[in-house]
């Protein structure tokens, strides 16, 4: 009774400890969406980077960086949250969303295009640091030394990075060694201590480390390097960074500025407002710097044809990326063309792995998720049949499966917030509207006769009827019509401004035209005429709209839509052990018949299922019957092809489980059984299978917790499970929250399957 209570209580604890988690993680996206995310200012910073930042005796974090912002924040009426971060980690802290900037003596010179950067405010050097009795007068004593700089630091960058002059680089070479520690802090130690000669470091920081440890030590009068600091923000972040510089020059004007670098004793550093200090600030600032070398990495699905494919070549093409094409090459950049999982297209611009979303993509309904484009594309949804399935109008569509791509302006047309209602009462006639990962597995299950129609782009569909000869037709009749767009992230409109620029230079050279005709959608486009740039206008010109007011769903309201899927993940794993764990035990008795035939058989039938992917598996069994027999199945086969596809598989692995438990069993135990004058059948049932269950149940675990998790590739066939719809609720919700819940659930079932298959492992210790 008593473990019973210690598990529910462990169960509970994880699931509220999780939940927790997740509810604030929430609350955390709540307040970076909208106004809100203008009340805390998270301010990413190394702690032990004296005068900028640091920990003083008190235990409090001070600094000259940390005073700016805490009168930027006093000026705006925002909350400041010192985050003290790990200097490796500065990037993910700042591209996951951690932190809002990096203000820490950050320097700009190397990374000018890496973040949206402040105007410089600290004219800085590099300098080295030394022992007073080290006999060290010149950066030419040092050939011989060990000299220690900070990891990832401008001190490293001006000896072995892009930029470090040749006389740096072959003084580098020279050096005994050049050691990188995570802090100054060390590094003073290990001058202290002996096993370092120098260090490079900061001037600002030099003077300070000086001041503070006493005379002990000595700044070398020439300067390794030069740079300037400036505050690092996202790449794209322009509407914070903006808002920060005005305050910032308006403390420069008033005084408050200068007034905190006395007190920090840096007023021979300061640079804010000198001339020639905001080359980094304009780059992203509408003024382009000529020096700018820029990789325009442009996010896309890669099963999207004629806006973008792969061809049989193997390389990316389409309409969408012969735009893109041409506008990198205007603007001197280097495209990389980067397909994305579709249902994770808005963690991927979140994150910054890409800069934009180009690829057919619907403004329509999505207006306030995204920085966009001027729209460039009129499209409608239409819907695509077999020509002899006696389907003419969108009425006939009544009792029929209609498949549709998830997170698609067809499956929005039916489902989304801005649907007809004619459409909703249309698809609540379906027999089902289902969802698949791509067009090439909605035409499979078209062709397999799974599913009696497809609603897609007319472009799209265009393209794939040509593609595939005259067995499809398209209604006459459209489901709905919208606008593409180029979607960048929201608030990313220096970006977003030169894209449009080039593209209405390119409409109008002819160009955007010219690449329309060859890609046949010219009847399609509609760059620059009247009422297409709503969206664009939203936010352009400094329109500070926030978008889509949709409040983020609750830990509890996330559960509730992916309810179903979670049934269906349990339906799928509850029939799977119970066909497959009997029909392992038969496939492992062929296996070790001793008629070679049937042996020989089994043995190519486990190959084969542990040879291949389940995916690949999955894809056969339903696909199969009508590509190999020319028979067509029902859409109900779909439930059905998951099971036998999951059980066949399964079944390959618990036959050699069940194979290694029964070999396992010394053979006197048979030759005890027939003298006793057990027949072969009672020794199996009364000997040997007793004792192989109690040896597989550890592997036989594993297996199970295994088929868990790969219920999700049930999606391979687009039958909707649990993970699939926590994918499809996140991409609506841009929240990675339903991702959470999904993992939470795993891994209590999982948790709940162990603790069972322990349960009953132990019932079977017979003799302990």
């Amino acid at each position: 009774m008593k473990r019973k209570s210690f598990v529910r209580a462990l169960v509970l604890m994880l699931i509220m400890s999780l939940g927790l988690g997740m509810f604030t993680a929430c609350q955390k996206d709540e307040e970076n969406n909208g106004e809100s995310e203008e009340k805390v200012l998270t301010v990413g910073f190394d702690a032990a980077f004296p005068p900028y930042g640091y920990k003083d005796e008190n235990g409090d974090y001070v600094g000259f960086d940390l005073d700016l912002a805490a009168e930027v924040c006093k000026r705006n009426g925002w909350e400041l949250k010192k985050q003290p971060i790990d200097w490796d980690s500065k990037d993910m802290e700042l591209g996951t969303g951690n932190i809002d900037c990096i203000w820490n003596g950050f320097t700009i010179n190397g990374r000018e295009n890496d973040y949206t950067w402040s105007k410089a405010y600290v004219d800085n050097s590099q300098v080295v640091i030394v022992r007073t009795d080290s006999g060290i007068k010149k950066l030419s004593d040092l050939e011989g030394k060990v000299v220690i700089v900070q990891t990832d630091s401008s001190a490293l960058a001006a000896f072995t990075g892009d930029g470090a002059t040749d006389s740096n680089k072959e003084l580098a070479k020279k050096f005994k060694e050049l050691q990188q520690v995570a802090d100054y802090n060390s590094a003073f130690m290990n001058l202290e201590s002996g096993s370092a000669d120098a260090v490079c470091m900061d001037i600002g920081v030099a003077n300070y480390q000086i001041k503070q440890r006493g005379e002990s030590f000595a700044m070398l009068d020439e300067r390794v390097s030069s740079e300037q600091y400036g505050v690092g923000f996202k790449k794209g972040n322009t509407e914070l960074r903006d808002k920060i510089v005005e305050t910032l020059d308006e403390m420069e004007k008033d005084g408050t500025f200068e007034k905190i670098a006395t007190k920090w004793e840096l007023t021979d550093c300061i640079c804010l407002g000198k001339e020639g200090t905001d080359d980094a600030y304009l780059l992203d600032a509408g003024q382009p710097s000529v020096d700018e070398d820029t990789r325009f990495v442009v996010g896309f699905d890669a099963a999207f044809p004629p806006y973008g494919y792969k061809d049989e070549s193997g390389e990316y093409v389409g309409f969408d990326l012969d735009l893109a094409e041409e506008v990198c090459k205007r603007n001197g950049w280097e495209l990389v063309k980067q397909p994305i999982d579709w249902d994770s297209k808005d963690m991927e611009l979140d994150t910054g792995n890409i800069d934009c979303i180009w690829n057919g993509f619907t403004i329509n309904g999505r207006e306030g998720d995204y920085t966009w484009s001027k729209a460039y594309v009129d499209n409608s949804q239409v819907v695509i049949v077999k020509k002899d399935s006696g389907i003419s109008k969108l009425s006939d569509l009544e009792g029929k499966v209609v498949i549709v791509q998830a997170d698609s302006s067809a499956l929005a047309a039916f489902t989304g917030d801005g649907a007809t209602d004619a459409n909703k009462e249309l698809a609540d006639s379906f027999a089902g509207l289902q969802q698949v990962a791509d067009y090439n597995s909605a035409f499979m299950n078209l062709e397999s006769g799974s599913a009696d129609a497809i609603c897609m782009d007319i472009g799209v569909a265009a393209y794939q009827i040509k593609e595939r000869g005259d067995n499809f037709v398209m209604l006459d009749e459209r489901v709905s019509s919208e606008q593409y767009g180029v979607g960048f992230k929201k608030g990313n409109t220096s970006l977003r401004d030169k894209v449009v620029k080039t593209l209405d230079a390119m409409k109008e050279d002819g160009k955007f035209d010219e690449i329309a005709t060859k890609w046949e959608l010219t009847d399609s486009v509609c760059l620059g005429n009247p009422g297409t740039d709503s969206a664009y206008l939203r936010d352009a010109n400094g329109n500070k709209d926030t978008g889509n007011d949709k409040e983020k769903l609750g830990f509890g309201e996330v559960v509730e839509q992916i309810g179903e899927g979670m049934l269906a993940s349990l339906g799928i794993f509850g029939l799977t052990i119970l066909f497959s764990m009997p029909l392992g035990l038969i496939v492992c008795f062929a296996r070790m018949s001793k008629f070679k035939p049937i042996s020989w058989l089994a043995r190519g039938y486990i190959s084969i299922m542990r040879g291949t992917p389940l995916m690949l598996q999955l894809l056969v069994v339903f696909f199969g019957p009508y590509y190999v027999f020319g028979t067509t199945t029902s859409s109900n086969y779909r439930f059905y092809a998951v099971i036998i596809g999951f059980s066949i598989n399964y079944a390959a692995y618990f036959a050699e489980i069940y194979r290694a438990g029964i070999e396992n069993i010394p053979v006197g135990q048979r030759e005890a059984a027939l003298v006793l004058g057990y027949s072969k059948g009672q020794t199996f049932r009364k000997i040997i299978f007793p004792q192989m269950v109690k040896r597989v149940i550890p592997p036989v675990t594993n297996e199970v917790i295994t088929l868990v998790k790969d219920t999700s590739l049930a999606f391979a066939i687009a039958y909707t499970e649990m993970f699939t719809m926590a994918k499809q609720v996140a991409a609506a919700e841009a929240s990675i929250m339903p991702l959470f819940v999904a993992g939470l659930f795993y891994y209590v079932f999982n948790f709940v399957v162990a603790l069972v298959m322990e349960l009953v492992e132990k019932k079977m210790q017979y003799f302990n």
